[in-house]
This record gives structure tokens, C-alpha cells and sequence, in this order.
């Protein structure tokens, strides 16, 4: 891996990466890594985790493990006290984790189900956004990327648990970039990945064959171009299958 900025034009940032232990964060988190930037990888499976910091090792990146559930109380602020601790900022924050409810009929969701998607897909945004805005002030250039879905602004038949966490979601983070823009140098995006062939969306179609979509690695690597070029806060973007 080479060092020059050109090839590595994150190089010396501190990126955090929700949910990358498989799919589109494990995408985003070895493209930025191959980029320079130092990733701090977060998601529940400790194995899955260990094979994605394995990778980008072997590629010449660097990594740390911080295991964690974002539905678990306390969990988001004992990460950021040990990201304070350790390097003292954050200049990139990857909001990607999130859970899938089951589709079905809006007078047919499972309340349970429902209750942990609100709760990792919104409770968790907003407290990862209290608890790291701290530490992104004191970045130099603090950008927040946070992975929504299409279902969050156009309402879609049985899509009504997911579309609702997304469109929430959603408000969080144009609310954020709004009342960051004037008091610090914070600038959010909202990117909507696409159709992007993981386990998630092999669920919500299971008739769809994945060789028709494209893979997460285009997602990483647009990810990548956006924080390499910038973009003005409040961006919005749709991945599709060329980009």
C-alpha cells in the first residue's frame, strides 16, 4: 500500500465504522482503511469483526476492534470515552449499522421486532451523534456519512417498519448538519446506498438473483471519492450500479 496522499488521501483520520463486520460497513471500512485512514470497527459479531481488521491488515491498513451493541445503554458512550482517550478526536463517523424488522402490513408489524429497529436505527444515530460531536469539534475537517435507504423517503407497501426507523433517521441527520453548519466545520451526508448485494437485502428478496446488483466494495469505494473530493453538508446521493 503505497503512502503518497494521492493514493491515500485520508491518511492520518480517524474514521469509526458502525455495523462493519459484514455487507456495505465492511466495505466502507477497507476502502477507507486502503485510503489512509485509521478505522475503529464496530459491530456485535466479535469473529466477523476480527476477519474484516485481518483483511485490511493484510492489505497494509490499520484497524481496532470495538466490539459493541448499539442497542445496549451506555455502550455508544463508553466507546467514545476510549476514543477520547485514545486519539483524542473523531474525523469521520460511518453510520451504517442498523437491524431489518420483518415486512409485513403496517396493522401487522411485530411491535417487538419494530422496537429494536427504532432503537439501533434511531435511538442509537442520535446517541452516537451526542456522544462523538464532542470529539468531532475537534477535528479538522469532521464529516458524518450516514447510510440510509430509499424506502425512508418514498413510503413502500410492507416496508412500513424499516421506511419509518429510515425516515427518522433521516430527520436526525439533516437536523444535525443544520445546527452544525454556522458553530463548527461538521458537514453531513446521507447517502443512499442502492440495490448492494448483502444478506440484508437477500432477505427482503429472496427471489432476486445477486448477480444483478452490484457489490458492496462500489459502495466503499464511492464512500471513499466523496471524502477524498468533499461535499457540501447536506449532500444527498444515491449509489447506483455504474457509480
Amino acid at each position: 500500500m503505497a503512502g503518497d496522499t494521492a493514493e491515500q488521501p485520508l491518511s492520518g483520520q480517524i474514521a469509526l465504522v458502525t455495523g462493519a463486520s459484514r455487507g456495505i460497513g465492511a466495505a466502507i471500512a477497507k476502502s477507507l482503511a486502503g485510503a489512509g485512514a485509521h478505522v475503529i470497527l464496530t459491530a456485535r459479531d466479535t469473529r466477523a469483526l476480527e476477519s474484516v481488521e485481518e483483511q485490511i491488515h493484510a492489505a497494509g491498513g490499520t484497524a481496532t476492534l470495538a466490539p459493541l451493541d448499539l442497542a445496549e445503554p451506555d455502550a455508544i458512550a463508553r466507546l467514545a470515552v476510549a476514543v477520547a482517550e485514545r486519539w483524542k478526536r473523531l474525523d469521520i463517523l460511518i453510520v451504517n449499522g442498523a437491524v431489518f424488522p420483518a415486512l409485513s402490513a403496517v396493522h401487522q408489524i411485530d411491535q417487538k421486532g419494530f422496537g429494536q429497529a427504532l432503537t439501533v436505527n434511531v435511538l442509537a444515530t442520535q446517541a452516537l451523534l451526542a456522544q462523538f460531536t464532542p470529539l468531532m469539534k475537534r477535528s479538522e475537517r469532521p464529516r458524518v456519512i450516514g447510510m440510509t435507504s430509499s424506502v425512508g423517503a418514498t413510503p413502500r407497501a410492507y416496508w412500513g417498519a424499516y421506511g419509518a426507523t429510515k425516515a427518522a433517521f433521516d430527520v436526525l441527520l439533516e437536523c444535525h448538519g443544520q445546527e452544525m453548519e454556522n458553530i463548527s466545520g461538521t458537514r453531513v451526508a446521507i447517502i443512499d446506498p442502492g440495490a448492494t448485494r448483502t444478506a440484508m437485502r437477500a432477505r427482503a428478496f429472496p427471489g432476486e438473483d445477486p448477480e444483478t446488483v452490484k457489490l458492496p466494495e462500489v459502495v466503499g469505494g464511492r464512500i471513499v471519492a466523496l471524502l477524498r473530493d468533499d461535499f457540501p453538508n447536506l449532500h444527498r446521493e444515491r449509489i447506483e450500479k455504474g457509480s
